[in-house]
């Protein structure tokens, strides 16, 4: 793409325009006259509808009137004095010119005129709105993100029916040039927030962008940390949940995930469901989950410290067995938890990767079958089969926090298995000091909680009731550095 301007001139801008693409195969250019001067139609086919251009050019050809002086006379007819579908803003350069044709619209070169005109005959193929599979809700919208980010904003803008939702409109990727759009409440998102989030984007120097997670390192910069500073989304209602707390929602073209920024610990463990029911079942639901998000990172760990160093903290009847158990196998008990965890990763890996008639199954009789037979022939033993998928079932209450949970749940056996209770402790300790560490631009990653805010009563680990949460709605300008939010 080039910022080279116009030349106004058919026999100039048309083999530049066929020389940017190496004459590819979809690209359409037709010459044609209207009102007595010369034009040319050129769009993608796929993009845009044939059926579509030529109606709208049929209705200016049957329309019986004088013919134009000059091709800026024709231009200025077409995007001020006629009614066709065309875009208010006129092309000037090539760069807005292949924009234009990548986008769907035809533009229409005219002959004598510097500006082009681009008319609206998108026809876009995508995955239709549908429920989205990986985020499940009992009750609420069943709407989800598509593919096509002209889709995404209207379901946006189609829940956010005020004036204070701005939607800024950038592109990254030097090889792809693909469509991101900023997202965010003007009244509520904190300016300074905003203008550090697009200047990165602007900032941004990606090869190719084809999801919204290849910009999270660009914009969480900072030291290393096990926990991910930016949230996804597949539901519109979710996202617009998030602008209206002041957060920002970034939306990349053909991708169906929304990024949320800022991104908490405790949005982990909190789901649009628990707004739709009653605030004490809600709470309890959440206090489940932290203690889901607990047995799944540290269970393993445990277990290998108090069996291999503390085991007199077992009850007896347990430890006999525990004991007997252990003698039958092979493998010592840190190597014997660490294979099971590994196997049951791979297990589900294979069946996330294979096609889904036969990805459940696979993983299913695997589990299964092998676990079984490993059981009965003395290779791993039973307690510590029982620990592991008692951890898995564990991971699926908070699959958002399946990344990390996974790398910690293996430190956590190590530390265990090398030191006992105190490695355990230890790798504790850590973690909270990474979680703490985490921020965004200032802003905690362990907020509420870290430090202590209002918010946390109002909707943190409990939450009130609506008629609390009415009178004083959470928003993150309460989680800005108080020298970040002065005038």
């Amino acid at each position: 793409m080039s910022l080279e301007k116009l030349s106004g001139s058919l026999q100039k801008d048309l083999p530049v325009l066929k020389q940017m693409f190496g004459d590819s195969m979809d690209l359409y250019a037709k010459n044609l006259q209207i009102r007595g001067v010369e034009c040319a139609a050129c769009m993608f086919d796929g993009l845009s509808s044939t059926e579509k251009l030529w109606v709208i050019l049929l209705d200016l050809l049957s329309r019986e009137s004088p013919p134009m002086p000059d091709g800026a006379a024709l231009t200025n007819y077409i995007l001020h004095a006629s009614d066709l579908p065309v875009e208010a803003t006129p092309v000037e350069t090539f760069d807005d010119l292949v924009t234009r044709m990548t986008a769907g619209m035809t533009v229409l070169l005219v002959d004598g005129s510097p500006v082009a005109v681009a008319l609206s005959s998108q026809l876009l193929a995508y995955r239709s709105v549908s429920e989205p599979s990986g985020e499940g809700n009992i009750r609420g919208s069943r709407e989800g993100f598509c593919d096509l980010l002209r889709v995404n904003i209207s379901l946006l803008r189609r829940l956010i029916r005020t004036p204070d939702l701005v939607i800024e409109m950038h592109t990254a990727g030097d090889l792809t040039g693909t469509e991101v759009a900023l997202c965010y409440n003007r009244r509520l998102a904190p300016p300074e927030l905003v203008e550090k989030v697009r200047r990165r984007l602007q900032n941004t120097k990606i090869p190719l962008l084809l999801d919204s997670s290849y910009l999270a390192p660009f914009l969480q910069k900072g030291p290393f940390s096990f926990f991910q500073q930016a949230g996804y989304t597949e539901r519109s209602a979710a996202a617009c949940a998030k602008i209206c707390e002041g957060k920002l929602v970034l939306l990349v073209n053909g991708s169906p995930f929304a990024m949320i920024l800022p991104h908490f610990f405790i949005e982990n463990f909190q789901s649009l469901d628990d707004y739709a029911t009653k605030a004490y079942f809600a709470s309890l639901l959440r206090a489940l989950k932290f203690l889901a998000f607990l047995l799944a990172v540290m269970l393993p760990g445990v277990y290998v410290a108090i069996a291999q160093f503390s085991p007199e903290l077992f009850p007896p009847q347990l430890l006999y067995k525990v004991a007997a158990a252990e003698r039958a196998t092979p493998l010592p008990l840190f190597l014997e938890m660490i294979f099971v965890l590994i196997l049951l990763e791979i297990v589900r890996e294979a069946g996330l990767r294979l096609p889904k008639p036969i990805g459940h199954t696979v993983s299913l009789v695997s589990a299964l079958i092998v676990g079984d037979a490993a059981i009965n022939a003395g290779i791993l033993s039973t307690p510590v089969v029982i620990v592991a998928a008692f951890t898995s079932i564990s991971m699926f209450v908070i699959p958002a926090l399946y990344e990390p949970a996974t790398a910690l749940r293996l430190l956590f056996t190590l530390a265990g298995g090398v030191a006992g209770l105190l490695g355990v402790a230890c790798m504790f300790a850590v973690m909270a000091v990474s979680a703490c560490n985490t921020d965004f631009l200032g802003m905690p990653y362990t907020a509420p909680l870290v430090p202590a805010r209002p918010g946390m009563l109002r909707d943190g680990m409990f939450r009130f009731s609506w008629r609390v949460l009415a009178r004083r709605p959470y928003t993150i300008r309460e989680e800005v550095p108080p020298h970040e939010t002065e005038d």
